[in-house]
């Protein structure tokens, strides 16, 4: 018989906070298996906002990983090396196509 082989591990940082997790995880699981529930607040009453839906349906749960701004938590793997922040609603987002107003 044989052993079952552990879950692999990574970390990822977020908001300069190492995060670990297990292979499989989402960026969203991580965070909320490392305790933290809100990473976001409304732009007009600053409400916390972090998981919600979890199925990528709703859009609470949005961050910037490695850079790159308004990804939904819930559905975005979990990756080794990462660098995940809360998002700014008050920070524009980008718009589509690279081209500004």
């Amino acid at each position: 018989m044989n052993a079952p082989k552990p879950d692999r591990t990574g970390e990822l940082t977020f908001d300069g906070r190492s995060i670990a997790f297990r292979e499989g995880q989402t960026i969203g699981a991580a965070l909320a298996a490392a305790g933290v529930s809100a990473w976001r607040t409304t732009r007009v009453t600053g409400e916390p906002r972090g998981l919600f839906c979890g199925i990528g349906v709703c859009y609470d749960c949005i961050l910037t990983v490695d850079g790159a701004r308004a990804r939904r938590a819930c559905v975005t793997p979990a990756r080794d090396g990462q660098v995940v922040r809360s998002d700014d609603p008050h920070e524009a987002l980008p718009m589509a196509g690279g081209h500004g107003g």
